[in-house]
């Protein structure tokens, strides 16, 4: 039975958790974030007061944590040597692994990252793929070596994009893949020899955190929307009327033909009270209705009264 450590947060994390138990193999230890982010005492605290997903999920199935501030840490270098895994599994962390860590399992450290490697490196493919108006993505696992996401390929599965996928909605349904992906791979693992084929790096795209998600009505409305339902749950795409900063929301949203009297890209085209929907017209002649909300949290309660008082159709943004 392979013996394997999981380091990680969120649901890629419990999938791994979760596809490595589907897959018959012993985990002998876990490092979940909270572990790294909070003193030890407050976490245990949290763990008490408000638990995370990660932590009700270990307890669930029983499974030992390693208890360490860091993956680089002597702390968890000691564990590792002492838990003489054969494999490391990393679903979803902000550190690099050093060399003196990824290459102590008697295996393969292996990263599951959300996307088509070598297509879309970087910390956030959800975002970047829905924006980037991709029709697919995926999940890749790779061998750990010096760098981010640049290892050889051991499995990889395709996902497809959906007209109507926010970044959660893409998220879960990768994640669920990545559960099925892992279990496959251990069992090749266990049972015969994988070849680890090499990124191309010719193909490789690298993209860091997002920096601007103003909305660009000069700009397709598919664009638009891609951008809106991309930022989702991290963040929110926004708007400028007038001096105000509105967010827009991917609640309710949809793209019609243009059948009004506007013609320049950036008018508003209508507005719908109570629904709280603002509708622009867009540069491929398009109207992009969308729910909205004044951009502070302060002033959220008074959207509906920005909306009836200062927001008239025909005006150009």
């Amino acid at each position: 039975m392979l013996k394997v450590v999981i380091i990680g947060y969120g649901t890629m994390f419990t999938n791994l958790i979760a596809g490595t138990l589907d897959a018959n193999c012993e985990i002998v230890g876990v490092l979940r974030r909270e572990m790294v982010k909070y003193h030890p005492f407050l976490r245990k605290l949290k763990d008490i007061l408000n638990p995370s997903l990660e932590h009700n999920y270990i307890k669930s199935y029983n499974i030992p944590e390693i208890k360490a501030r860091g993956v680089n840490t002597e702390k968890f270098k000691k564990e590792l040597l002492k838990l003489n895994p054969d494999i490391i599994f990393v679903g979803s962390w902000g550190e690099k692994l050093k060399k003196e860590i990824y290459d102590l399992p008697k295996i393969a450290s292996i990263n599951a990252h959300p996307s088509l490697l070598p297509k879309y490196r970087g910390p956030n493919p959800y975002f970047w793929t829905i924006r980037n108006l991709e029709q697919t993505s995926g999940v890749t696992f790779h061998l750990i070596d010096g760098d981010y996401d640049t290892g050889a390929i051991l499995a990889q599965e395709e996902v497809k994009i959906y007209p109507s996928d926010t970044g959660q909605s893409l998220k879960d349904r990768t994640v669920l893949t990545a559960r099925g992906v892992v279990c496959e791979l251990l069992k090749a693992l266990r049972e015969d020899i994988i070849i680890p084929l090499k990124q191309r790096e010719d193909r490789a795209s690298y993209y860091s955190y997002p920096d601007r998600l103003e909305l660009d009505f000069t700009k397709t409305a598919e664009e638009n929307q891609a951008l809106i339902r991309a930022c989702y749950p991290w963040t929110e795409a926004y708007f400028y009327h007038k001096n105000t900063c509105i967010a827009a929301l991917p609640d309710m949203i949809d793209i019609n033909e243009n059948h009004t009297e506007y013609t320049k890209s950036g008018t508003i085209t209508g507005c719908d009270i109570k629904n709280k929907t603002i509708s622009i017209l867009c540069a491929n002649n398009k109207i992009l209705t969308m729910s909205v909300k004044l951009y502070s949290k302060y002033d959220r309660f008074f959207t509906s009264n920005y909306l009836k008082r200062d927001v008239i159709a025909g005006t150009i943004l």
